[in-house]
């Protein structure tokens, strides 16, 4: 017979035993063919990777050290001629120093960035309910108030008025560190002690943002400033309509930019300022919020090029030229710094919270302890990126700015150290079935790590 020619099974061919027969488009042999997952492209593969919590703290992470290690270094004046290297259109006022551009420049993308997440929360996120947010809320207070009174109490101690200014420094927390410890060393520990640590840093971004808006603004020049909220107004309007254009959104909000630095505002503040206009609900028919939207696009470089740059050149610090460690973090302004940020964040956060959940009727979420607060204290004790920022605002061209940022990276260092040791000891330690003592059993089906946490 050809093998062209159409086979009628007989009974002899057909399956015996009450097996059934083979489904259509079953192999030879009745499988069912395996189906294949295309690979994803290059583009979203970078996108995922660079947006773990894991790598964001490492690329922070490793971009400081080279910054360290090239400052200290016999070819230290290179990479100090680099920081100050001037480009931008004068007759604007942006000839500014590839160090300032990163500052004022890259890091208003991390802000959009903070922007875009604040805004959700407080729509439709952990912040959306104040009875819920309310204990990380107050705690993120304490932990700004308390490193703030230890800095100001230290430096009147030994540093005299103009060291006070500083203040603000030890108030920050950079988030994509402390995530990045909390996911190495945190495994086995509710994912709730990570939401809590989240909302708890959402509020200290919002604080931070209104400590740089109002206290570091010495002069304030209103026209620009008029004309850059005409531009967000714009912004907000364009951000919402059916169809949204790139080149239309992009160009605007780089005049916005332009005009908030010219008012004399931190240039940050506007990336915030265009974040909370992006619409935090889906509208038009779309499945996703448009502020998730933009956080997936915008995210990528924020964490992989904005971020990473900015330590590059803020991290820079010279031991050998300013006297040594021991004398850069010998004085009173670096004394008060790392006083604040691993003494005073883990009291503020840790004493807060114990407050009010014994003084109040709000309590934490299932499966968070009290005892779980203190490695959280310890990783907002990370200050990094924004107190970095906050150091060179607070101490411009002036004989504490280098002591100041030496003292953020190695508070930084000794809180992440900390951290991981009491991280590691909560983990080990039992849990009992009610860790937040509101009298319930708490449900707790995901944990830091395992494998539903990792397909979040």
């Amino acid at each position: 017979m050809s093998t062209h020619e159409q086979h009628t099974p007989t009974p002899d061919d057909r399956p015996r035993g009450g097996s059934p027969a083979p489904q259509p488009g079953a192999t030879p042999s009745g499988a069912l063919p395996v189906t294949t997952t295309a690979r994803p492209s290059a583009a979203r593969r970078w996108t995922r990777w660079v947006t773990r919590e894991t790598t964001g703290g490492a690329l922070l992470i490793g971009a400081a050290i080279l910054a360290l290690l090239w400052a200290n270094s016999p070819w230290r004046e290179a990479y100090f001629e680099l920081a100050s290297f001037t480009i931008g259109p004068e007759a604007l006022h942006l000839d500014l120093s590839l160090a300032t551009w990163a500052a004022d420049g890259l890091l208003a993308i991390f802000f959009f960035v903070v922007g875009v997440e604040l805004k959700q929360e407080f729509v439709a996120g952990s912040l959306r309910n104040p009875r819920e947010a309310g204990v990380p809320m107050l705690a993120a207070v304490g932990g700004m108030v308390v490193p703030a009174l230890l800095y100001v109490g230290v430096a009147l101690w030994g540093g005299g008025a103009d060291a006070v200014h500083g203040w603000a420094i030890p108030t920050a927390t950079d988030i994509a560190f402390a995530l990045a410890v909390l996911a190495v060393f945190g495994r086995g520990l509710p994912t709730a002690i990570r939401t809590f640590l989240l909302t708890l840093a959402v509020v200290d971004d919002l604080l931070a943002i209104v400590v740089i808006a109002v206290f570091y603004t010495e002069t304030l020049h209103w026209a620009p400033l008029g004309l850059a909220l005409v531009g967000v107004a714009l912004f907000a309007f364009l951000v919402r309509r059916r169809r949204t254009h790139w080149w239309l959104l992009l160009p605007l909000a780089l005049v916005v930019w332009a005009l908030v630095h010219a008012s004399g505002i931190h240039a940050t503040v506007a990336g915030v300022l265009l974040g909370f206009m992006v619409p935090a609900l889906a509208i038009h028919g779309e499945k996703d919020s448009r502020t998730h939207q933009y956080e997936h696009r915008i995210k990528p470089i924020s964490a992989g090029i904005a971020l990473p740059i900015f330590a590059f050149f803020a991290a820079g610090v010279s031991l050998v030229d300013g006297g040594g460690v021991g004398e850069m973090i010998g004085q009173p302004v670096a004394i008060g710094i790392m006083v604040g940020l691993v003494v005073g964040k883990g009291i503020g956060v840790l004493g807060v919270t114990a407050l009010v959940t014994r003084l109040t009727p709000l309590r934490l979420a299932p499966g968070i302890g009290v005892r779980d607060l203190l490695p959280v204290g310890l990783l907002a004790g990370i200050g990094f990126t924004v107190s970095l920022l906050i150091a060179e605002l607070s101490f411009p061209d002036s004989e504490h700015t280098e002591s100041a940022k030496a003292a953020v990276l190695l508070a930084s260092v000794v809180s992440a150290l900390l951290a991981a040791a009491a991280l590691r000891w909560d983990a080990r330690r039992k849990r009992s079935e009610d860790m937040n003592e509101d009298g319930l059993p708490d449900d707790i089906t995901t944990y830091i790590g395992d494998e539903a946490d990792e397909q979040r």
